[in-house]
């Protein structure tokens, strides 16, 4: 009952305080180019991971799907924990082990309690620095990512979006998926998967992070104990030079009429991580909206185009995107349609992008930039959500961005930067677009293109 009136006399933080009252960042770099970084609470638990830059962006078309696949093996023992010992250990803290492969940057991250983080450190860095890649192992996994593969290609959404960076990127590294394809998931062998993890797992590549009731000395500490094996001790190995991505208008379809839906994915060229237009892009975003029928609200929504799709019948769902790289992005939206939708939805969106770069108001802005706080703020849910933050932000910008510095750069757009920003990326270029399913009503690339700029009198 004291608890109970305690928590009901505690008074809710306004939104500026809860900016000014977040913990700083800590970041220490070690002699071997390790990059070890903190925010400390009072929570009971704590998260733990390293961040690495490498994906399927640093493979080439014979090794593509190598990073995927040593993420699977990652879990599948070390030297020194052979075989299930390592999941085991894990779940004897009651933590919870998690990981993810993407075009960029390769993730493993425990959640556990906070007492237990120099442990979680140590399983880590056993993690990275040993991983047994045991041959039955490999043939034992290598099935189950081959049957991941059938499993993605039955979803609609994800073969859309590796088609756009098929076409948007083709010839490229980042043309490849994440998974890498079924002929080489087949084909890849030990010393494959070895020569990856030889090549990218490099201390100046990493980023320690941690979030929760740690203290920032300690895991330094557990850091320079443990991450001290061989891929630790090359503090000249740097990053490689990538070479840049052209984006090239252009586009995919791949047509099914007995599929029931239509997935339509069209994309301008974005600008890569650091570029500060990233934050009136987002606006943008956040003025078109996102939509789907199970959505409250029907004529009555903020977005125009959710208005116009819930008037109208246009779609199922759409949602806008921004998706950067290091040197290059995806500014675009999909949409899932009946087949006699696919134009008018089309057009639509297309109209909603050309208002974005010749009438936006400053109304919208106004909902737009709310509607990006309220997302800024979210992320300060969880201890994993925070982690994650920081070892993403110290591999794609060098440091942890403080959010009163995003809400600043939030709170400078107004409707003509909005109208400018988008004039330069969408306003008469050429897009990529992909198409899967009953997408015989989808105009010529031509038409699509012409609806790129408005012919004004």
């Amino acid at each position: 009952a004291a608890l109970l009136t305690l928590t009901r006399k505690r008074g809710a933080a306004t939104y500026a305080q809860t900016l000014q009252n977040i913990p700083e960042t800590q970041v220490t770099t070690l002699e071997n180019g390790l990059r070890v970084a903190s925010e400390e609470s009072n929570q009971p638990t704590c998260t733990v991971g390293l961040w690495i830059e490498a994906g399927s962006r640093y493979e080439d078309t014979k090794t593509n799907g190598a990073a995927f696949f040593v993420e699977h093996m990652a879990f599948k023992g070390t030297k020194k924990r052979p075989g299930s010992a390592f999941e085991k250990e894990v779940e004897s803290l009651g933590a919870h082990l998690n990981g993810y492969t993407s075009r960029e940057q390769t993730a493993f991250y425990i959640k556990a309690l906070s007492k237990d983080m120099p442990k979680v450190v140590e399983l880590l860095s056993d993690l990275v620095q040993n991983c047994a890649l045991e041959d039955s192992q490999i043939e034992k996994e290598r099935g189950v990512i081959l049957q991941e593969l059938k499993e993605m290609d039955s979803n609609q959404a994800d073969v859309t979006f590796d088609y756009l960076h098929a076409t948007a990127y083709q010839g490229t590294s980042l043309a490849h998926t994440v998974e890498g394809t079924t002929e080489n998931i087949k084909r890849l062998t030990r010393a494959d998967l070895a020569s990856y993890v030889d090549t990218h797992f490099k201390a100046p590549r990493m980023v320690l992070a941690a979030a929760g009731g740690i203290s920032h000395r300690e895991l330094v500490d557990a850091a320079k104990q443990h991450f001290t094996g061989a891929p630790f001790t090359h503090k000249g190995d740097s990053v490689p030079t990538l070479k840049r991505c052209r984006f090239t208008g252009s586009e995919i379809r791949a047509r099914d009429d007995a599929l029931p839906l239509a997935h339509i994915a069209l994309a301008v060229e974005g600008p890569g991580w650091a570029d500060p237009d990233n934050v009136v892009l987002n606006v943008a975003n956040a003025i078109i909206g996102r939509y789907d029928r199970t959505f409250g609200g029907g004529k009555n929504q903020s977005s125009r185009l959710a208005t116009l799709a819930v008037e109208h019948k246009l779609c199922h769902s759409f949602e806008p995107f921004n998706t950067s790289y290091s040197d290059t992005g995806l500014f675009g939206f999909h949409f899932v349609a009946d087949p006699l939708s696919v134009d008018d939805m089309m057009f639509c969106a297309q109209g909603e992008w050309m208002r974005l770069c010749t009438s936006t108001t400053e109304s919208e802005v106004t909902r737009a930039k709310n509607y990006l706080r309220n997302a800024m703020v979210a992320q300060l849910d969880g201890t994993t959500r925070v982690c994650e933050n920081i070892g993403s932000h110290l591999l794609h910008y060098g440091r942890r961005i403080p959010l009163e510095e995003w809400d600043a750069r939030i709170s400078a757009v107004d409707a003509r930067m909005v109208r400018d920003v988008c004039s330069k990326y969408i306003y008469d270029k050429c897009p990529a677009l992909a198409a899967v399913g009953p997408i015989e009503q989808l105009l010529d690339y031509n038409r699509i293109r012409s609806a790129m700029y408005w012919v004004r009198l």
